[in-house]
């Protein structure tokens, strides 16, 4: 649905309940932005400059630098920031008053915003610190015997690999890669792959929703529908998902996600939320002891110990400045700025240069990951840090390697 200044300023009000300081500046900055925008297809605004300039000057980046990185970390717009800060500072007055009596409260209008936006129950969203902390809490919550099997993709995120072989080796599973190329040759060529490793031991697989290394988006629906008719659990590692392209719960018909906020939502460091149906909780056990009385409620996994409020509870402004902007517009931005490098390199390059995500395909979105043969990938990512200050990621694979390049809303044309 097209942002309209309406329901900008209900996202707005929304954030307030967990915020109620809203910068003013970014808020101008918003309207004038909405302005721009009013009315138009979000492709149509992929390349105007007039509204993509007031969207970069909610953000205090360092332009020295050049960050094209932002699949590892993003910084989020000023106003975020600040009213972070502002909750640590109040927090520091009298934290045991000030942090738990008052702001730890609000962290079920966060649940609530992150709930609305993923199109799920409240009652089924966690608030974690990260992508890998909700993983992890469905990698070691779920009970598993020896020799029950768990799929997985060569392509998953390393922390991931290295949770399952700990399991391997402190509980005797097993644990069967399976392998695709890049790009792909089509969605259902990824399907065949995880179906032809399932065998009456699989109990888990575990798939990224687009794949780190790449930015592939992957046919999530397709493999929880052969999954759940044989009974097998799915968990969708989401880290890079949420945010960068417009989906909901239901199009994924996904039983467990987990994610990242500090990448594309544009949240504070240290963010991130687990889902998991309101079914599959009693099953699920939480990183940390939670007692027997929250077996089924979804704050069992939040059990982590004294903890910043002022963190997550920042997560609503974020939110708020995400839906001004508007996931469809977002993803046609990204693409259009991905497509801006990356079909130029392959027009003026030739046969040197092979781009290993899909462009003009709905399975790509901001990530891209460019390979160019006789470039040593360590030494070209130093040389452009070195030289031209760019910031880069070398991407290392058995099957690959690349250069990836991830920009994000503030990055400029120049």
């Amino acid at each position: 649905m097209p942002t309209t200044r309406r329901s900008f300023l209900g996202s707005i009000g929304g954030a307030a309940v967990a915020l109620p300081v809203f910068r003013e500046s970014a808020v101008f900055r918003l309207r004038d932005a909405m302005g721009i925008a009013a009315g138009r297809d979000p492709v149509d605004t992929a390349d105007d400059e007039a509204y993509w300039s007031t969207i970069q000057r909610a953000f205090d980046a360092d332009r020295t630098l050049v960050n094209l990185n932002n699949g590892g970390c993003s910084p989020a717009p000023s106003h975020v920031l600040e009213a972070m800060i502002r909750d640590l500072r109040f927090s520091n007055e009298i934290p045991v008053d000030h942090m738990w009596r008052v702001l730890e409260p609000r962290v079920e209008s966060v649940r609530r915003d992150l709930a609305r936006e993923f199109g799920c129950d409240t009652e089924e969203m966690a608030i974690t610190r990260n992508a890998s902390e909700a993983l992890e809490i469905m990698i070691f919550g779920l009970d598993l015997e020896r020799g029950d099997e768990v799929i997985v993709t060569n392509q998953n995120y390393p922390r991931m690999l290295t949770s399952w072989e700990q399991r391997r080796r402190r509980d005797g599973i097993v644990v069967k890669e399976v392998s695709f190329a890049l790009p792909p040759k089509s969605q259902r060529d990824i399907v065949a792959a995880y179906e032809a490793a399932i065998t009456a031991r699989t109990r888990v697989i575990e798939v990224p929703h687009i794949t780190n290394l790449s930015g592939h988006i992957m046919p999530v629906r397709d493999i929880m529908r052969v999954a759940r008719a044989r009974g097998i659990h799915v968990f969708v590692d989401g880290a890079h998902a949420f945010a960068q392209f417009p989906f909901t719960r239901d199009e994924l018909e996904c039983d467990y996600y987990g994610t990242s906020l500090h990448k594309w939502l544009l949240a504070p460091i240290g963010t991130g939320f687990l889902y998991v149906r309101k079914d599959r909780q009693r099953a699920l056990w939480p990183l940390m002891a939670a007692p027997a009385s929250m077996d089924d409620d979804v704050r069992k996994y939040e059990e982590i110990g004294t903890h910043p409020a002022a963190n997550h509870n920042a997560v609503s402004a974020a939110m708020a400045f995400h839906r001004a902007i508007g996931a469809d517009r977002k993803v046609a931005r990204l693409r259009y700025l991905r497509d801006r490098w990356a079909k130029r390199l392959l027009d003026d390059a030739g046969d040197r240069v092979r781009i290993l995500t899909p462009l003009d395909s709905p399975y790509g979105a901001g990530i891209c990951l460019v390979s160019v043969s006789g470039l040593d990938i360590g030494k070209t990512v130093s040389w452009l840090y070195d030289r031209h200050r760019i910031v880069t990621t070398p991407i290392i694979h058995a099957e690959f390697s690349g250069l990836r390049i991830t920009p994000n809303v503030y990055t400029t044309i120049d």
